[in-house]
């Protein structure tokens, strides 16, 4: 640190024209990134139900359609109109030419089937079947759907394909708003903090240099790995938020030196040595949270994963690096423009220490009523259920929305979302004798309509039609399939309990792999569950090996670990309050409320917020050790460093909660539920967690706070960081208790 120090204050103009110059590379590279994203990545490709989506493509030539027309004729025809017959017809034929289709039947062209005739007599449904991953049918929806207009036909699109075309356009508008809305919101609550414009802007100019770099890192990830189209408006706010965070303790802390009478190159180097090395911890703690993410097989983790620790690394290195060579540059300058000098208050009004031993007087009732408090906010999260995204996240002016509302209206969806069983294995020979039985069984489960195969149709255990000339499509050179037709909502209860009982029906021929939307979601929330303990482990792991170097405690680490957890039961309950049973929607904008919340937003919104409880846990603790390593009263310490970080603290809160708080106004429902739990997140750890719980447990735990065994001390003193001495200060040796009102007999660091 005392290197980047003389660095930044001998070569300035050297670190800030470097920094301009990589910027300007980055976002140049970055500029196209929109255009390389890819939406999904919610599942586990190696799951049941993603091997079974395969090899119906692979080895069938079908499966689920992920692209949906509904097809009405103009002019008041109905599908049995001789000219809506012949333009349907042709449509089917187009859409087959196009290369990416693996299949596509239709009312007109597959014998008349009421399933896709709508209820109302009207329209018709042709079901498209596009090959390769998200990102690949994406694309080949986003080519061919343009291209299939007919002047006799109104054609509407959904299916996840359309969705994800429609999903990858709200998410660029809304970012775009959120930039513009946000901007000069923290402009303005810049200056009311600092008072000075000049000091404003530096934060949104290290802002930027973090959000360009994001471009070019997503960039560079998209040649890599697939990216995941949310990782740019995630990655984007925590780049925003936290190059702000960090350049707010940084600009703070240099202000404070220079106040108190250092030169500038004196301030500089106090300031990267102390705030600077503050910055650096916090950075790597969120991004070692943000690692945990890497361990789940989704992609769409994996992809926030990479970004956001790319991000969250830039936004601290060029808080470190180049923020304090621009401090260098402007000097005493810094404070120039000072907006509202003549009405601000020219002391500190000491509300934050006042605070800290008001709790201190009374720690337990304090903990006492704000543990219940959290506990009571959290409760709704015990009620949670969970289902995947589809295209009720879009706004209802989507188009892809409207057309998937209409089909639940007027269709049968159940025609639409079969159940898949694949046999692999079984052989030509045998399929007419060991699929019957097989197909029977599976007809009396209970919520199955029906069960289509090779051999026929069948319901309530017995064959209700023969064979036709589609029911070719059910056998191939690897085995036969059957498809099991249901109303049950598939992103539902009833649903996952439905692929239970397929996967566990006797009487299979061969061994059985079942596929469809409700096994995704089951498989889903398997994975992520089978994983989540890994990732829990990963993230305190890695927080009381940071903190335990950070402090040399071994109390502080846990105590950490326990608190952020406790910060986060308001968030995880006002995420199912709000956007599982429908409340608060005057607060947060509308959003179609469907009884769940989507199965991998909690463990997105678990590792970005619990990383972001740290960061403020290591603003705080910073300033709290380094008075008591001064002073060795912990009292006294825990008072000054809540007086010294509490007004940056609840303005970076106010700030970052700001960033995250503009994606209420996005039209997808995902970043709205991430943007509002990460605010509530950030504002509640700020305040109630760190104002209050963090003074009383401190208080409570004594001169153990800073406790460590034999060996772990002599650890800690060879490898962990500390740039102040550990001596008390004769000035604090004889300074009265400020609770007790008397001077202990002893102290020591």
């Amino acid at each position: 640190m005392n290197v980047i120090a003389r660095l930044a204050v001998a070569r300035r103009g050297l670190i800030l024209a470097l920094t301009v110059f990589v910027a300007a590379l980055a976002g140049f590279y970055g500029a196209g990134v929109q255009q390389h994203l890819a939406n999904g990545g919610f599942q586990d490709p190696s799951s049941e139900s993603m091997r079974v989506d395969s090899t119906l493509a692979g080895d069938f030539g079908t499966g689920a359609p992920n692209l949906v027309v509904i097809v009405t004729g103009r002019d008041g025809r109905g599908p049995e109109d001789p000219a809506v017959v012949d333009a349907a017809s042709g449509l089917v034929q187009r859409i087959r030419s196009f290369d990416g289709v693996v299949s596509a039947d239709s009312y007109w062209t597959s014998g008349r089937s009421a399933a896709l005739r709508s209820k109302d007599g009207e329209s018709g449904l042709v079901l498209v079947r596009l090959s390769g991953n998200e990102g690949t049918y994406q694309a080949t929806a986003k080519r061919i759907v343009p291209r299939l207009g007919d002047d006799r036909l109104d054609l509407r699109f959904t299916g996840i394909a359309q969705t994800y075309v429609d999903v990858e356009k709200v998410s660029a508008d809304d970012l775009l708003r959120a930039e513009l809305i946000v901007a000069p919101i923290t402009l303005v609550l810049l200056i009311a903090i600092f008072g000075s414009l000049a000091a404003a802007l530096l934060p949104l100019l290290v802002a930027g240099v973090a959000v360009v770099f994001t471009t070019g890192v997503l960039q560079l990830l998209t040649e890599l790995t697939p990216v995941s189209v949310f990782a740019l408006n995630v990655t984007t706010a925590l780049g925003l938020g936290l190059a702000i965070d960090y350049s707010l303790f940084v600009i703070s802390r240099f202000r404070d030196e220079l106040a108190a009478g250092a030169d500038v190159g004196r301030a500089v180097r106090t300031t990267v040595r102390t705030a600077g090395l503050t910055v650096l911890f916090s950075g790597l703690t969120v991004a070692l949270s943000l690692s945990a993410l890497l361990v789940f097989p989704m992609y769409f983790f994996r992809s926030i994963a990479y970004g956001g620790i790319a991000v969250v690394l830039v936004a601290a290195l060029t808080s470190v690096v180049a923020l304090p060579a621009l401090l260098a540059l402007l000097g005493h300058r810094v404070n120039s423009l000072d907006v509202f000098g003549r009405f601000r208050r020219r002391t500190p009004s000491g509300f934050w220490r006042r605070l800290a031993l008001g709790v201190m007087r009374r720690p337990v009732p304090v903990m006492t009523v704000i543990v219940a408090l959290l506990v009571v906010l959290g409760s709704p999260f015990l009620s949670a259920s969970f289902s995947l995204a589809d295209d009720r996240v879009l706004p209802a002016s989507s188009p892809a929305r409207q057309a998937a509302q209409y089909l639940r209206d007027n269709f049968d969806v159940g025609e639409t979302n079969p159940i898949p069983v694949v046999l692999s294995g079984l052989s030509d020979a045998d399929a007419p004798r060991a699929l019957p039985p097989y197909a029977e069984r599976l007809s009396t489960l209970p919520g199955v309509r029906r069960v289509d195969t090779l051999t026929g149709s069948y319901a309530d255990g017995r064959q209700v039609a023969p064979p036709t000339e589609a029911s070719g499509r059910f056998t191939g050179p690897e085995g036969s399939w059957l498809s099991v037709v249901s109303p049950v909502e598939p992103y539902s209860k009833p649903g996952r309990a439905l692929v239970a009982a397929v996967r566990e029906a006797d009487g299979a021929p061969v061994p059985a792999r079942v596929g469809g939307q409700a096994a995704q979601l089951v498989d889903t929330t398997r994975a992520t569950g089978d994983t989540l303990p890994t990732a829990l482990l990963i993230i305190a792991v890695t927080t009381f090996v940071l903190l335990f170097l950070f402090t040399g405690s071994v109390l502080i680490p846990v105590k950490a670990v326990l608190l952020n957890l406790l910060s986060l039961t308001a968030t995880f309950g006002s995420m199912v309050y709000v956007f599982q049973d429908g409340h608060l929607k005057w607060l947060v904008g509308e959003f179609t409320n469907t009884g769940m919340i989507d199965a991998t937003m909690p463990v997105l919104m678990f590792c970005i917020a619990f990383g972001l409880s740290m960061d403020y846990e290591v603003f705080l603790l910073s300033r709290i050790r380094e008075e008591y390593l001064r002073s060795g009263d912990n009292t006294h310490s825990v008072a000054l460093g809540l007086e010294k970080t509490g007004r940056v603290m609840s303005a970076g809160a106010l700030l970052i909660g700001t960033v995250f708080a503009t994606f209420a106004s996005s039209g997808l429902t995902l970043l709205k539920l991430l943007g509002v739990g990460l605010a509530l997140a950030v504002v509640v750890d700020a305040t109630l967690v760190r104002g209050l719980l963090v003074p009383a447990f401190m208080r409570l735990a004594g001169r153990a706070n800073w406790w460590a065994p034999g060996p772990l001390r002599r650890l800690h003193d060879r490898f962990g960081l500390s740039e102040h001495s550990e001596e008390i200060s004769e000035e604090y040796r004889d300074r009265p208790d400020p609770i007790a009102g008397r001077a202990p007999a002893e102290r020591s660091a």
